[in-house]
């Protein structure tokens, strides 16, 4: 912090400012300077004054919760003799602080936790703390805030503390778990039916089952079990003390899930959730929907538990299916949040079902999942004053959404064919009100797909009443009609002759705004499925591709439509392909070339990017079958519309959202016409290196990848290939070598090691032959401490990849030779830079003598580099940068210009409620 330390007249200043401040850009400021504030050195210091001084709320919590910060993310910086001095500073303060906020006991609770798992002189700290407070009636309250943060941070990210560290601990909180259950039985006894007290010893607990150290048979006879259940019984409990003993409950449940092991506190825990039925009616009755989805929590969590010993021995004992019956009690509930609470575990009872294929016991639970199924249909039902299509965004829509997916999880329990009939037994022997219709509709569209097509009369006849449906029923009605016709699309491909009612039925669809994308989708699953009897249809679909925009369709919709229609357009004769597709492609191709010659308007039309998505969608799905020796018959078409993707690239190439749309329209033109594309290589790699060296767009990059997969082993392409390689480096080390340049751009990290990775696999020798090999390895070593998934699995595949090549491809031995020995020097002065950091000798690897890896085995030798290198790396991490080895140390190629490219070139087991330490949240965004 520049200045030096500040007076606490000025801490205490800006935190008023922070909290109290009227004008935002004050409050911003202040925000800014307590940051840097926290950051620094003297924010022990200043935090321990400002609450020895207890002058306001405000500046305590801010005291507390940077201590807390600092303990967390900078534990390092404090030496070891002064641990003792801040242990017992914050104990005093929190004995001070006690009553002034819950808010500021909890940051110092959480400080104290986090202090003694970090601490690891501080022996016994549960016993410690025991033994200062346990007398103390009025340190009661924060003693348990203490004791139940502890547990919850163990686990915690936020603490640089390693696995040895953390099992210790562990093990020294099983050691003092009875005592602290004693210690919260005896606070019961004390303060009778204090709700307060009583709610901090019941999440208390929670947090103790939840770390999995309490002694099952001691907790079964223990009292505070039958506390807990008298509680949830009680009509009168308040909400906020509901609540903590339910996650009580499901903590207990769940740190019980090993039934075997576990037997005693398991038939407790049984028996007492078996109680809770009578309070659950009686919940129901009063309409208080939290007391009745916290039983429906402790219902499921006791199902979840018990599952296996229900399957392994149903009805029998612990097995007891009632626990079935409490669970359709709760589906019963009229509200839809209550049912959807438990389908979870009605997934992993059909996993487990479906896992045994036993038919016998499926015959057993057979029944429970009709009434669920039937519970589910009632639950789907939309209001009868509901006017419209059902909505799909809000909540009851994504409920729907998850119903569909459960009743397709456990409809082969009921068997679909069975329930399908069912269903439109329904609609079809009795008059229903709309709503229970279109509630029918959509199960039936849920599981119609499980319903074996082949000679089905049911299917069939469904599919002939539904389109007849006539234009007068509701509108909703008609919307999830159409949802079951799209669903039914291989019932069409086994009976074409619906084809064409069923297309005739959907085009009414598609001229409506409300049912046009549900329309559209539909067809779309018709071409996908029936894709030879659509061919006789391609010129109906082309016209309405041709006329997409007239219709009210989603962007999703639109593009589906055209990806169905490209899918019936690789179908057609190859010689007709080349024609067709270019009438498809036109209206694109007209509205880029508009966009580029006409002075921009507002409006999706306006966007080139919906051009580029519709052109990508149908290059990537016109895959006809082209047998060997003849020319693709998509090529022409390509080579017609590259100038106007290379005029829309140019025209845009400063902005990143339309540049990658560009690439991704022809990295999908590349993929269609494979090496088709020959003729387009030249030019399109010369406008790659162009761009990039101005605007470094990492999907250049990645279309990059593309060509090296697609050419990488046709000879005469690898040296331009390599050309290109080398100018697309050359910027994106520049870019790299930055400050916080890896942190800052993990999506070029990616594209240039997906790159690389594609090089290795194709054309090894190329890549290895050459000198930037070095400097991507390097660059390689400095990205692997790069805390982003997606780079670092690329970067991890290209090292893997590089050391299997060596394994597997015959690459010469001067290859190698002059490469493992280029990378050992380079390596070495890195790792002698980084030694330096921290005073440390760094091994000669470059010179001659039994260190030197052996050039003749490439795998060995890069295994030796490699693990060092990053050894070399991280040592130097917080001395140089972010990721220790920056480009800049690694990269002199970066200040290099390589030959460009020439003319001539070329995928918890539940929902968890878990107690949260920060309950309360700060007031400032600086905090």
């Amino acid at each position: 912090m520049e200045g030096g330390k500040p007076s606490l007249a000025l801490v205490y200043q800006a935190v008023q400012a922070l909290y109290n401040d009227p004008d935002p850009a004050g409050k911003e400021r202040a925000s800014v300077w307590l940051g840097e504030l926290q950051r620094s050195m003297y924010a022990w210091e200043i935090s321990d004054q400002l609450l020895q001084l207890r002058q306001d709320v405000e500046s305590c919590y801010f005291a507390a919760q940077t201590m807390k910060m600092k303990i967390q993310m900078s534990f390092y910086e404090l030496p070891p003799e002064t641990h003792n001095a801040l242990r017992d500073s914050l104990l005093t303060h929190i004995q001070n602080l006690k009553d002034l906020s819950p808010i500021i006991v909890t940051q110092l609770a959480l400080a104290i936790a986090d202090l003694a798992l970090q601490m690891a002189s501080w022996k016994g700290c549960v016993h410690t703390l025991l033994e200062k407070y346990n007398s103390d009636v009025s340190s009661m309250p924060f003693l348990i805030e203490i004791l139940t943060v502890l547990p919850e941070e163990v686990h915690s990210r936020s603490l640089r503390i390693g696995a040895n560290r953390r099992t210790e601990i562990i093990e020294d909180l099983a050691y003092y778990s009875g005592t602290v259950v004693t210690l919260l039985t005896s606070c019961v006894e004390k303060t009778g039916h204090d709700e307060k007290m009583l709610i901090k010893v019941f999440r208390c607990l929670g947090s103790w089952f939840n770390l999995g150290v309490l002694d099952s048979n001691f907790m079964a006879g223990n009292q505070l079990l039958m506390v807990l259940f008298q509680v949830l019984q009680r009509d009168e409990t308040s909400t906020n003390l509901h609540e903590a003993a339910s996650d009580c409950v499901c903590s207990a449940l769940y740190a019980t899930e090993n039934v075997d092991t576990n037997m005693e506190l398991g038939l407790q825990l049984f028996q007492g959730v078996l109680t809770l039925e009578t309070a659950y009616h009686m919940a129901t009755a009063r309409e208080d929907l939290d007391k009745v989805l916290n039983y429906c929590r402790i219902f499921t969590e006791l199902c979840e538990t018990f599952l296996e010993t229900m399957v392994r021995s149903p009805g029998q004992g612990m097995g007891d299916l009632r626990t079935l019956e409490l669970l359709l009690i709760c589906a019963g509930n009229p509200q839809y949040e209550v049912v959807e609470i438990s389908f979870n575990f009605w997934y992993r009872l059909g996993e487990h079902l479906y896992k045994i294929n036993d038919p016998a016991l499926h015959s057993v639970f057979r029944p429970y999942i009709q009434r669920l199924l039937h519970c589910l249909a009632r639950h789907c039902q939309l209001d009868p004053d509901h006017e419209g299509i059902p909505e799909d965004t809000d909540d009851f829509g994504e409920f729907r959404v998850r119903v569909s997916d459960l009743v397709k999880d456990v409809i082969f329990l009921v068997g679909s064919m069975e329930c399908f009939s069912q269903l439109y037994s329904t609609l079809k022997d009795g008059n229903p009100p709309w709503e229970v219709t279109e509630a029918v509709l959509f199960i039936m569209a849920s599981i119609s797909k499980s319903v074996d097509p082949e000679n089905n009369p049911t299917l069939s006849e469904v599919l002939q009443q539904v389109v007849l449906l006539p234009e007068g029923v509701h509108m909703a009605v008609r919307y999830t009609s159409i949802e079951l016709v799209g669903e039914m699309s291989e019932v069409v491909d086994r009976n074409p002759r619906f084809l064409d009612p069923v297309l005739s039925y959907l085009m009414k669809g598609l001229r409506e705004k409300p049912l046009a994308s549900a329309a559209a989708k539909a067809i779309h699953n018709i071409c996908s499925v029936c894709r030879d009897h659509m061919a006789q249809h391609f010129q109906g679909l082309l016209d309405i591709a041709r006329s997409l925009d007239s219709f009210a369709l989603s962007t999703e919709a639109a593009v589906g439509l055209l990806k169905g229609t490209a899918l019936v357009l690789a179908r057609l004769p190859l010689e007709k392909i080349s024609e067709c597709l270019s009438d498809l492609c036109a209206v694109q191709v007209m509205a880029l070339k508009k966009l580029l010659t006409e002075q921009s308007t507002n409006g999706k039309s306006a966007d080139p990017t919906v051009w580029l998505d519709r052109l990508a969608v149908i290059f990537r799905h016109t895959n006809p079958i082209v047998e060997n020796g003849q020319t693709h018959p998509c090529q022409k078409v390509i080579q017609e519309i590259w100038p106007v993707l290379s005029e829309t690239l140019n025209a845009h190439q400063a902005d990143n959202r339309i540049v990658e749309r560009c690439c991704r329209c022809l990295r999908f033109a590349v993929r269609c016409v494979g090496k088709g594309s020959a003729s387009l290589l030249q030019p399109l790699v010369t406008q790659m290196v162009s761009v990039y060296q101005v605007f470094p767009h990492s999907c250049f990059l990645y279309l990059g990848s593309i060509l090296v997969d697609e050419y990488g082993m046709e000879e005469g392409c690898r040296q331009g290939l390599l050309d290109m390689l080398q100018a697309l480096c050359m910027p994106t080390f520049q870019l790299l070598e930055q400050p916080n340049g890896l942190r800052n751009h993990p999506d070029t990290v990616d594209d240039l090691f997906r790159l690389a990775t594609r090089f290795v696999q194709r054309s090894p020798v190329t890549l290895l032959s050459s000198s930037i090999i070095v400097h991507i390895i390097q660059c390689a070593i400095a990205a692997t401490s790069l805390d982003h998934r997606d780079a670092n699995c690329s970067v991890m595949k290209f090292v893997r990849d590089l050391i299997h090549t060596g394994v597997a491809n015959d690459v010469s031995q001067s290859c190698h030779d002059a490469v493992l020995v280029c990378e050992a020097q380079q390596l070495n002065g890195v790792s002698a830079a980084r030694g330096r950091l921290r005073g440390e000798e760094a091994p000669d690897w470059s010179g001659h003598g039994a260190a030197r890896p052996a050039a003749h085995q490439p795998a060995a030798a890069l295994l030796l580099l490699l693990p060092a290198a990053v050894h070399a790396a991280r040592r130097g991490r917080g001395a140089v940068g972010d990721h220790g080895v920056r480009p800049a140390d690694l990269l002199p190629l970066a200040r290099e210009r390589p030959e460009g490219v020439t003319q001539g070139d070329v995928g918890g087991r539940r929902h968890r409620h878990p107690q949260t330490a920060d309950r309360l949240p700060p007031t400032g965004d600086q905090c």
